[in-house]
């Protein structure tokens, strides 16, 4: 039996020209889209593309089998659209995905909330980083995401899906509690530049931006920890070996060793998204849990305080 998700890869190559291409549209790596077009090759016994100086073009076989893909994505499309009208919110499932900080903090009460409202839909939670839960979602693994974005940046998990914005996220700096600045009460970033830093994984987007922003104000931010884990990176702030900008979602619990503060004139930020496949299928469960997050999300600083 062929797999969708790989006829969506197929057809992203053969309408973009190339793999990389098609990798980038789908936010996959490059490796990730080959291996799908050789397991599709595989189940169909045919070669699919041809390689050439002008790109990537489909042989008869794959031209055929893009043809049909498009009828059978709309057909689907259609069937699920037809089985939402008549499940509505009464039963199915509800596939949900998230990034940690907001699954820890948003997801809980929205949960609850959703649960308490439509018990007879079975409900599922999975975590990620958006770069790894948004090609799932495209593939139809999950039917509604929780991303994160930051404005005016090339690198949107959310590209060419339907995204609601939920609320902003600031990133405010975490010092230690002794720290000669810790009294401030307006810093900016350029009050840190001689200062050692600890971010996440230097190639996550939240470590990237910081360094983004640090490049702005004109330094270059000396890294000397790492750690995926922001109740890490708070200790390792306590134990002053550096500072930190940390997202308010993920300072639910600040630890008592350190002090965080507001930037000047305004902190970075990144953009909170419910995001969804795009076109007619959306199940009306994953329209309701979006109205269920919109009302946690603007609910958030008051059940944060």
């Amino acid at each position: 039996m062929l797999h969708v998700g790989r006829l969506k890869v197929l057809t992203e190559v053969v309408e973009r020209g190339s793999f990389s291409a098609a990798a980038e549209a789908l936010s996959y790596t490059q490796s990730a889209v080959s291996q799908s077009i050789a397991r599709l090759e595989a189940e169909t016994g045919s070669a699919l593309v041809v390689r050439d100086r002008r790109g990537v073009r489909p042989t008869a076989a794959g031209a055929t089998l893009v043809e049909h893909a498009e009828t059978i994505f709309a057909q689907i499309d259609a069937a699920e659209a037809d089985l939402a009208a008549v499940l509505g919110v009464r039963g199915g499932r509800l596939r949900v995905a998230s990034f940690p900080s907001a699954g820890a903090t948003l997801m809980p009460l929205a949960v609850a909330t959703f649960r308490e409202r439509y018990p007879e839909v079975v409900l599922t939670l999975a975590e990620g980083e958006p770069e790894e839960i948004a090609p799932r979602l495209r593939v139809g693994e999950f039917d509604l995401a929780l991303l994160f974005e930051f404005p005016g940046v090339r690198e949107r998990p959310g590209a060419g899906l339907r995204t609601v914005d939920l609320l902003e996220d600031p990133m405010h700096v975490a010092l230690p509690s002794e720290h000669p600045l810790a009294a401030k009460r307006a810093l900016t970033l350029r009050d840190l530049r001689d200062e050692d830093w600890v971010q996440t994984s230097s190639s996550s987007p939240c470590a990237r931006h910081v360094v983004r922003s640090c490049l702005a104000a004109g330094f270059e931010p000396n890294v000397t920890f790492e750690s995926d884990d922001y109740e890490t990176v708070q200790g390792l702030v306590a134990a002053g070996v550096g500072v930190a900008l940390i997202p308010r979602l993920a300072l639910t619990r600040v630890h008592s060793g350190i002090v965080v503060r507001a930037l000047a004139p305004r902190s970075p930020a990144r953009k909170v998204v419910a995001a969804t496949m795009p076109g007619p299928g959306m199940a009306p469960a994953a329209k309701t849990m979006i109205a269920v997050l919109a009302d946690v999300a603007n609910r958030y600083p008051e059940t944060a305080a």
